[in-house]
């Protein structure tokens, strides 16, 4: 039984109380470094916000430099992990802060980072453990953004891994994961069929495809919502995208065959955790689409 305050932090995550959820991370300035002018900041939260954004996924001390007034109707997702593009194992995370800071800050859930395969896999998973016992204690949601990455990974698009990455995410106590889709993407909802909680589709760097029909794509393979970062603060027009996004995650988009596909909710608004169905077969040849998605 979920404690009645992560019941409402869950709640808070999906805009629409449908149990699906648009994520913006912007949490690579600490990876990659800035993803726009200091100044800039509060109109890029701005713009993400009137497009519909359920939640942006930031570092601590991001999150104590926003305007009070800008995250008016979005989520705060506090990230607890990091690395830089710079260290001797890109692939290491470590944590950087936690849940009690996160609450201080107002956030409605925390996100760690696991990379599966990589050297340092076994202090991630003990650090997602610890997290997920702080977070069971203080009625915060938590996501787990666990991939396949490192040394020991020959397919990172396997269904079968991705399925047992968001096995661990369960089994160490997430509420939801953010992963790598399958490819072919019609093998994602084998992933999805198997995982006991939602999954959030992963974005990736630019790569020309077509994002809104990627989502719509991993939306009929049965993922719960998106997570898509740089490919949304890098487009021209962040909000135009998010709109548009945010329509395909919350079931106001045409499907394939030019119907209206409509969300299914549960009675609370939190994560419905059963399977949602066999996905929409489309001519659109996904395998292109997803290719350079991380």
């Amino acid at each position: 039984m979920l404690k009645t305050g992560k019941l409402f932090r869950l709640r808070r995550l999906s805009l629409a109380r449908d149990g699906r959820y648009l994520l913006v991370p912007l949490d690579h300035s600490v990876s990659d470094g800035p993803i726009v002018p200091a100044d800039k900041w509060d109109d890029l939260l701005r713009a993400l916000v009137d497009g519909g954004a359920d939640g942006v996924i930031v570092h601590k001390g991001r999150a104590r430099a926003f305007s009070p007034d800008v995250l008016k109707s979005c989520a705060l997702v506090v990230h607890l992990s990091a690395s830089t593009a710079h260290s001797a194992d890109v692939h290491a995370k470590v944590l950087v802060a936690d849940v009690e800071e996160a609450l201080r800050l107002g956030a409605d859930a925390v996100s760690v980072h696991v990379n599966i395969g990589s050297d340092t896999e076994a202090q991630q998973l003990a650090d997602l453990g610890a997290v997920a016992r702080s977070c069971d204690a203080w009625g915060m949601p938590l996501i787990a953004m666990v991939y396949p990455r490192g040394p020991r990974i020959t397919d990172p698009r396997d269904p079968a891994l991705l399925a047992h990455l968001a096995n661990v995410a369960a089994d160490l106590g997430a509420d939801m994961v953010k992963t790598s889709v399958a490819l072919p993407l019609e093998r994602m909802a084998e992933v999805v069929a198997d995982s006991p909680i939602p999954i959030l589709a992963a974005g990736g760097p630019p790569d020309g495809s077509d994002l809104v029909e990627y989502g719509s794509a991993v939306m009929a393979a049965g993922c719960r919502g998106l997570a898509i970062g740089r490919r949304i603060f890098s487009a021209p027009s962040p909000g135009a995208l998010v709109s548009r996004l945010a329509s395909v995650v919350h079931g106001l988009a045409p499907d394939a065959g030019g119907a209206t596909a409509m969300s299914t909710s549960s009675p609370t608004g939190s994560p419905i955790t059963t399977p949602t169905g066999s996905p929409t077969t489309s001519p659109t040849d996904y395998s292109t689409i997803v290719a350079g998605v991380a």
